[in-house]
């Protein structure tokens, strides 16, 4: 091998000095990105100072010897390079290289700009090369690559978490919802097991008395003062089975309208007074032994074109939250709701109680779901947030809660006549 060329001078075949001007030269070894030139056959005739430095070289190994020989491993992409660039005398741009410097550990990454140099009559005399270390970029890139992978992994895991959250919402409030229905139906049952208890012992009694009568008739024993008195008799007990049954047939009547509205939640014009009174004669049984009172105010001719089922719902978990809240320990207390006008396109609904109130943080988390302060006697905290559900979007109005510990508390709900064209789901 011939003896490597000083730095700014050609090979020995080239004949070509690169940089006949200081200046040229200067700049050339305090640029801020590696350059080099190579020759044709691939021989490295010219390195600066920042190649030096990212590369981990030094120019004495490499002056005037092949890429072959300095990197092997890049020696068949370089040669492959510079080759196009000869035939064609177009560059290469952006081309990007890793490798692992000497000196240090770990992959490193550079990207490179490949571009002829040709003398006055044109022809290609080598190739300049810029070299820009990126690898700290390239790291940066694959940390945030990683970070994204977990970013997505964490936001999946989230949306499965409350895909989760959300079906088990929706079990508990369909659980909820006929659970309250339940202790309506129990409710209902229990009182109409008065009239129709009551009416069967008058029947009982009424058949003893007909057969008493029929037996003195065929004997021929019959007078006119037993006639008589078994006639009062009869008139009483078929007035009071008329009364009982009557009773029986309207608690049965509303509890169907009632059930009816739940199990079909359609749009439909009605009476809010008379409809609010059905619903509250099936929420009366539940007052049960408790020594509450049940006041219903009730302006008529409350035409509404909404949901009848939904409401229902509403005005039944209000009830029973009063009921199971607001009187503990068996105190006394008294239940109000109020229907009425409210401007002409609105109805207001008030349901307050006399009983021990809600102290600011309870009252703050009424609405929130699975929030009570019952949960050790089997209460959900689902009965307010329904209710805020269906008033909100549903019916298509607005509720104000207003409570204070021992004052009692007021939920105003206020409704639009016409509700939203929605699915009352």
């Amino acid at each position: 091998m011939s003896k490597n060329p000083r730095r700014g001078e050609a090979a020995a075949d080239s004949s070509v000095v690169l940089f006949p001007q200081p200046a040229l030269q200067l700049i050339y070894d305090t640029a801020p990105i590696g350059l080099a030139f190579l020759s044709p056959d691939c021989r490295y005739l010219q390195i600066n100072q920042r190649l030096t430095e990212i590369c981990g070289i030094s120019v004495e190994d490499h002056l005037g010897r092949t890429v072959q020989d300095c990197v092997p491993a890049l020696a068949d992409a370089v040669e492959g390079i510079v080759r196009s660039i000869m035939e064609t005398g177009e560059p290469v741009i952006g081309i990007e290289v890793a490798g692992q410097r000497a000196d240090q550990t770990g992959e490193r990454f550079w990207i490179t700009y490949w571009h002829p140099l040709c003398n006055p009559s044109g022809k290609i005399i080598g190739v300049n090369v810029a070299a820009e270390e990126i690898t700290e970029r390239k790291r940066a890139e694959a940390a945030l690559q990683a970070s994204e992978r977990e970013l997505r992994s964490a936001r999946d895991a989230a949306e499965a978490a409350l895909r989760h959250i959300q079906e088990t919402q929706n079990l508990l409030i369909e659980a909820e919802k006929l659970a309250a229905l339940g202790r309506l139906v129990a409710g209902v049952a229990h009182e109409i097991n008065n009239p129709v208890g009551t009416s069967l012992t008058v029947a009982s009694s009424l058949q003893g008395k007909v057969a008493l009568i029929a037996d003195e008739l065929a004997k021929g024993l019959l007078k006119r003062s037993a006639l008589n008195d078994f006639l009062e008799i009869s008139h009483a007990a078929t007035s009071q089975l008329v009364v009982n049954l009557n009773h029986a047939a309207e608690l049965i009547e509303s509890f169907k309208q009632v059930a009816t509205d739940r199990d079909h939640s359609h749009q439909r014009t009605f009476d809010l007074g008379d409809l609010t009174n059905q619903i509250i004669r099936s929420l009366r049984p539940g007052l049960g032994t408790q020594d509450l009172t049940l006041n219903v105010e009730c302006q008529s001719n409350l035409t509404m074109d909404s949901y009848p089922g939904p409401f229902g719902q509403v005005l039944t978990n209000l009830f029973l939250n009063s009921v199971a809240h607001a009187f503990p320990e068996g105190r006394k207390g008294i239940i109000e709701i109020r229907v009425r006008a409210s401007g002409e396109d609105n109805v207001e609904v008030v349901c307050s109680d006399d009983g021990c109130g809600m102290s600011p943080d309870v009252r703050r988390q009424a609405f929130d779901p699975f929030f009570t302060t019952r949960r050790d006697h089997g209460n959900t905290g689902l009965g307010l947030h329904i209710v805020h559900n269906i008033v909100r979007n549903c019916l298509g109005g607005q509720l104000e809660l207003d409570s204070e510990p021992g004052e009692g508390t007021k939920i105003s709900i206020v409704l639009p006549r016409v509700a939203p064209a929605a699915s009352a789901d």
